[in-house]
């Protein structure tokens, strides 16, 4: 008999994850990575060079399952699916069944992944924070996408937003200008090195939200200590809160006392320093809120979403950029 595999995989930054499980998740996946980060172009994301990458790591993990296995459904979360996925949306479905044999195709953006691998297809919201901020929640029949927008135009409380902030500061410290941290400067020189090449070693780089975030830990670690850099993150937690209550479905679905809202992402590993100024400020702005701990993490949500299109359905909205099925409206 021919066993039934779905298929789940996660494109980010750091690169390319695959899953590939049964059904029933009767045991555990099988997983893969790949290293180099899909290409984005003039284009969106590059179709191809997720394909280069994804076919041959999925080949290798259907080597390891028994003869005749087949995957029946599959879904790929991207980080840019949203704004940049046109491309993929066009080509990975026929891609998938030429190739895989696959006909049950979900493309979902990396928050619908991270909302689904969080609180798997109940309602409520989910903030992901990492480099970048977003915060999406549903009452199962739409969604409500707060932040977001990348580094430049918002992703408020994000790592690369307190990054920034601590180097602000620390840059007003060596200035002598108001609101400057000494604390802070000191950790920007033993990181990067003397102030003055701060900037050439900055604004020249195309990964400039990632080296704004890697000072994002700094100003955790210092915030024990440093009010200014406590300061950075209760205005973090008060961003994070703000884009929390906006995605926060209603009480019509969620009861007048209860929406679940679940944390995940890295820049929660900040911990205490972040957290504890956050809890307050969920209590404040999203009194309905119930903060639970993630479930899985988004390669899990795209397993889960594989799943429910193999098998009992898919009660997450679908959507034409955040969560896109092929037939389904």
């Amino acid at each position: 008999m021919t066993d039934a595999l779905v298929l789940g995989v996660d494109s980010g930054g750091s690169g390319l994850r695959v899953a590939l499980g049964p059904v029933d998740a009767g045991r555990p996946a099988s997983t893969a990575v790949c290293a180099e980060p899909v290409r984005t172009g003039p284009d969106g994301i590059d179709a191809g060079h997720l394909l280069d990458q994804l076919l041959p790591a999925v080949r290798r993990l259907l080597e390891q399952e028994d003869a005749g296995a087949a995957v029946v459904a599959a879904t790929v979360g991207a980080a840019g699916m949203a704004t940049l996925g046109g491309r993929l949306r066009a080509r990975l479905p026929d891609a998938l069944a030429e190739t895989l044999g696959v006909r049950r195709v979900a493309l979902a953006a990396d928050a619908v992944t991270a909302y689904a691998g969080a609180l798997g297809q109940r309602p409520g919201a989910v903030v992901a924070g990492g480099t970048g901020m977003i915060a999406l929640g549903t009452d199962l029949v739409t969604w409500r996408r707060a932040d977001g927008w990348g580094h430049l135009l918002g992703d408020s409380g994000g790592g690369a937003w307190i990054g920034r902030a601590g180097l602000d500061a620390a840059l007003r410290a060596h200035d002598g200008r108001r609101g400057g941290s000494p604390v802070l400067l000191a950790r920007l020189e033993a990181l990067f090195g003397p102030v003055t090449g701060l900037p050439g070693l900055l604004y020249p780089r195309t990964d400039r939200p990632a080296l704004l975030a890697s000072f994002a830990p700094e100003v955790g670690a210092c915030a024990r200590e440093d009010e200014v850099a406590a300061g950075i993150l209760r205005e973090a937690a008060a961003h994070i809160a703000a884009a929390a209550a906006a995605a926060c479905p209603g009480p019509a679905v969620s009861g007048p006392d209860d929406c679940e809202v679940a944390l995940t992402g890295g820049l929660f590993r900040i911990g205490e320093p972040l957290l504890g100024p956050l809890r307050g400020e969920l209590a404040r702005q999203v009194p309905q809120a119930r903060v639970v701990p993630a479930e899985g993490d988004p390669l899990h949500g795209a397993l889960e979403i594989a799943r429910a299109l193999a098998g009992p359905g898919l009660r997450l909205p679908p959507h034409p950029s955040l969560l896109f099925v092929p037939g389904v409206t």
